[in-house]
């Protein structure tokens, strides 16, 4: 799929753009100016950045994450899945999921071509390494904040706590994608929420 940043027609007047370094991780975050400030940047810069080294995504690395709405939720799912209606976060993975190390729960064939696309390690060799752009995330604000608010947040649709914490819980989960993880399969999924537990857990001891 192509990246957001290369798919519209750019940033409207009264976005605001971000770009924030968490360790080897770049994260370029949008907020449209219609989004509802709930968090801060860096929390949800460290959210994304912590996920994509649990996931054991090439360093450096970048990923854009775009704060919209409902409405651009809706028509990004429409464009690129087909589906009618907006969803609480979109992935946008520019790797092939054989360029992250296989994981828990990984169905047996793809982890297999995980293994094989990965290689021997590589050498640390002279100069700064190119930075790969692992993928964009958008996530609907809008739709975060009813989530939360309502009781129908969290892993399992039924948790009622704070819009951060549900949004710190999609760039988490939307950066999982990116990096080759899913929950079709009941295993995988178990992991996947296991794994975001502990993310999760790590992201609240820290200021």
């Amino acid at each position: 799929m192509a990246p957001l940043t290369d798919a519209g027609p750019g940033e409207a007047v009264g976005d605001r753009a971000r770009r924030l370094y968490v360790g080897q991780s770049r994260i370029d975050i949008t907020r449209r100016a219609s989004t509802e400030r709930i968090t801060s940047d860096a929390s949800l810069a460290r959210a994304v950045a912590t996920a994509l080294l649990a996931a054991g995504a090439p360093m450096p690395a970048s990923v854009a994450l775009v704060l919209t709405d409902d409405e651009e939720l809706g028509e990004l799912n429409r464009a690129h899945l087909g589906k009618r209606g907006p969803t609480d976060v979109l992935s946008f993975p520019m790797l092939t999921t054989g360029s992250y190390p296989p994981h828990p729960g990984q169905p047996a064939t793809v982890a297999a071509d995980a293994s094989a696309s990965l290689g021997p390690p590589r050498r640390p060799g002279r100069g700064r390494a190119p930075r790969t752009h692992v993928g964009d995330i958008a996530i609907s604000v809008e739709r975060a904040v009813e989530q939360a608010r309502t009781g129908h947040g969290g892993q399992t649709g039924d948790v009622r706590w704070s819009p951060a914490d549900e949004l710190r819980l999609l760039a988490t989960h939307g950066t999982l994608h990116l990096c080759g993880w899913d929950h079709a399969e009941r295993d995988e999924e178990a992991a996947m929420r296991a794994l975001e537990r502990t993310l999760l857990a790590v992201g609240a001891r820290r200021p």
